[in-house]
């Protein structure tokens, strides 16, 4: 094993938080493997706690506040 990191796969919408089945936009890897996945609410319950334990937290909360991109007349 060299060491090096996989590269981190985003989340998608098939992606479902593992407390109540919405999506999740928080993956929390377990340190002894494994993983957890949260969404937004439930992730910032959690999250400190898993970081404690040493869990690697991605978050991609910030998503939940972004401008989707929307087509212009013509592009409809």
């Amino acid at each position: 094993m060299t060491g090096a990191l996989a590269p981190v796969k985003p989340l998608t919408a098939l992606d479902r938080c593992d407390r109540c089945g919405a999506q999740a936009y928080i993956r929390a890897t377990l340190p002894v493997g494994g993983e957890l996945l949260f969404c937004a609410h439930h992730g910032r319950q959690h999250v400190a706690a898993l970081r404690e334990k040493g869990a690697e937290i991605l978050d991609e909360s910030a998503r939940l506040s972004e401008t989707p991109a929307t087509a212009t007349n013509e592009e409809r």
